[in-house]
């Protein structure tokens, strides 16, 4: 059995696992993020020499929120950490003795679910992932699809509304400035700071502190019958349906997943996103229609995936070609 460590690196932990084969996360350890940037290659290096011991893994594949370069190794730009032009894979490398394979977290996350998740049983596969914000990842025919400079999938900053809410990125009306657990919160805190009728259970969830009310809160009183709770997510299943759609026009994907914190909600979410969806897709009557389904491997979806890719491609450009069972 070739075994291989997946790491998933994010803005407040590093969480790394044993990957086998078949996908199954053998052990598991975490780290809080430094700080200090400059720090993150040596907390990569000692949790992966905590999970090898005498374990032998075949290489180390790290999932990192930013712009990855062509090279599979270096973060041209991450929005949560300071890095610049950071050879992450490279700094890695020099710590440990294994091979080293760089991706952004959506793409490690999207072929996780590819290879052994929501879209094993298909060759073609848009993962939306819902967080914070809203990101993407693409495999068409069996291939995790990059783009010309390693940056496609980006998707979370696709225009959906014009001069909308200005987003992070510096542009108006970006998707996940309505269909992400931030555009959850905000519109939540918005209706208790305005006295909507019917705020009061979502207001008693700060107790006079906004800061308190957050995504999963709101999505357990959604799931406890509140009736601004099931709204403000059926509201949220919209906007990801709506962009689901857009999507759908330009990829045509046989099967799209729905990733994140978000998946908790399940039906209270689903059933909208759905709905919006089948409204919104261009000639939906004379073409084939996308199966949307929740993403099966939850949070792990990136460390399995970064180990997948760590096992079967290099640190280069070269798209990879999977098959099943690996």
């Amino acid at each position: 059995m070739t075994l291989a460590i997946g790491v998933d690196i994010g803005g407040t932990k590093i969480a790394a696992g044993l990957v086998s084969e078949a996908g199954d996360i053998l052990d598991s350890v975490a780290e809080p993020t430094p700080a200090d940037a400059t720090k993150i290659p040596a907390v990569v290096a000692d949790l992966v020499e905590r999970l090898t011991g005498d374990e032998k893994a075949s290489g180390i594949g790290i999932g990192a929120a930013g712009f990855v370069g062509e090279d599979r190794s270096t973060v041209r730009f991450a929005p949560n950490i300071d890095w610049r032009e950071e050879p992450l894979g490279e700094h890695v490398a020099a710590l440990v003795d294994l091979p080293v394979v760089v991706e952004n977290d959506a793409n490690a996350a999207a072929w996780g679910e590819f290879r052994f998740g929501a879209g094993e049983d298909t060759d073609d596969l848009l993962l939306i992932t819902v967080g914070t914000g809203i990101g993407g990842g693409i495999v068409h025919r069996g291939q995790l699809f990059r783009g010309g400079f390693g940056v496609a999938a980006e998707i979370g900053h696709m225009r959906i509304v014009p001069d909308g809410i200005l987003c992070g990125c510096g542009q108006r009306g970006c998707y996940e400035q309505y269909g992400s657990g931030s555009a959850l919160v905000r519109d939540a805190r918005e209706r208790v700071t305005n006295g909507d009728p019917g705020s009061e259970a979502i207001a008693a969830l700060g107790g006079g502190d906004l800061s308190r009310i957050t995504g999963p809160a709101v999505t357990k009183l959604a799931q406890e019958g509140d009736p601004m709770a099931v709204d403000l997510l059926a509201d949220l299943g919209r906007w990801i349906g709506e962009g689901a759609a857009v999507l759908a026009t330009i990829l045509d994907p046989s099967v799209i997943a729905i990733g994140g914190g978000v998946g908790a909600a399940g039906d209270l979410l689903m059933t909208h996103l759905v709905e919006a969806f089948e409204t919104h897709l261009p000639a939906r009557a004379h073409r084939p229609q996308a199966a949307l389904r929740l993403a099966a491997l939850g949070n792990e979806a990136g460390i399995i995936g970064a180990a997948d890719l760590a096992r079967t491609e290099p640190a280069t450009s070269t798209p990879t070609t999977a098959t099943r069972g690996a």
